[in-house]
Parts: structure tokens; C-alpha cells; sequence
């Protein structure tokens, strides 16, 4: 029994060894490392040659300046796009409003024409929720 307590011990600690230098396992040290020499320089900064920007004449317009809705469509859409045939012949038939039409609209002066009780209350009737519509008998 004495000489079997020291190889149990011998065969536990040479398990736990094996265990931590396993080549496949998930063990602590298999962890995957940055390749020390895969590292590359950079190369330096250089200076620009040419140093003869001249400065802006006082009162010229900036070169990059101009409306800002131009600044817009050119920001988001690359420049103004021409119209397609479709939209040309739609607008034409449109045909224009008036410059003043938005202050015309509010104006008290302006002549409306009354469509009764039963328009205004299903212009101003809420939002449905989507559900089929139902009749609801008052009691």
C-alpha cells in the first residue's frame, strides 16, 4: 500500500500535465495570438513640395460656395438629374399654381363653398385602427 499511494499520486500529476499541453483541446494555452511578424512599417510622412497656395482677395465669392439646396442635391444625389418624359408630361398637365396660392389659402376673403355637416365630420373623424368597419346601434 505505501509504494501504491506514490504512483497514484506520479499518474495524476502526469494526467494533469498532459492535459495542459494538449494540442487540439480548448485549453489556457491554445489561444490564437497575433503573429508578432506579420507586423509592417508604415511609411513616414513626407511633406508636401508645393507651399504657394495664395490667399483668398478680399470680398470674391468662395469657389465652393453657392445655394444651399444646390449644395443639398449635389451632397445627396450627385447634381440636379433631368426629368423623365413621364414627369415632364405630368407636370404639364399639372400645370402652375399661383405664386401667392399659401397666403391665399388662409386668407379670410377667400371663397369657399360650405359641403355640408356630414363632410366636415368625416374629414375630421380620427384615424381607424385598421379593424372592418361595424355599426354600432345606440340603445
Amino acid at each position: 500500500m505505501r509504494k501504491f499511494a506514490p504512483v497514484i499520486l506520479l499518474a495524476g500529476a502526469s494526467a494533469m500535465l498532459a492535459a495542459c499541453g494538449g494540442g487540439g483541446g480548448n485549453g489556457v494555452f491554445n489561444r490564437e495570438r497575433p503573429d508578432e511578424f506579420a507586423v509592417q512599417r508604415q511609411a513616414p510622412l513626407v511633406v508636401p513640395p508645393d507651399f504657394t497656395l495664395t490667399p483668398p482677395t478680399p470680398g470674391a465669392p468662395r469657389p465652393s460656395e453657392g445655394a444651399a439646396s444646390e449644395q443639398a442635391l449635389e451632397a445627396l444625389f450627385g447634381g440636379p438629374a433631368p426629368r423623365s418624359g413621364i414627369e415632364t408630361s405630368a407636370l404639364d398637365r399639372a400645370g402652375s399654381a399661383a405664386p401667392s396660392i399659401r397666403s391665399q389659402v388662409g386668407d379670410t376673403a377667400t371663397n369657399t363653398v360650405a359641403k355640408g355637416r356630414v363632410t366636415r365630420d368625416i374629414i375630421a373623424a380620427p384615424e381607424g385602427d385598421g379593424a372592418p368597419a361595424r355599426t354600432v346601434i345606440p340603445s
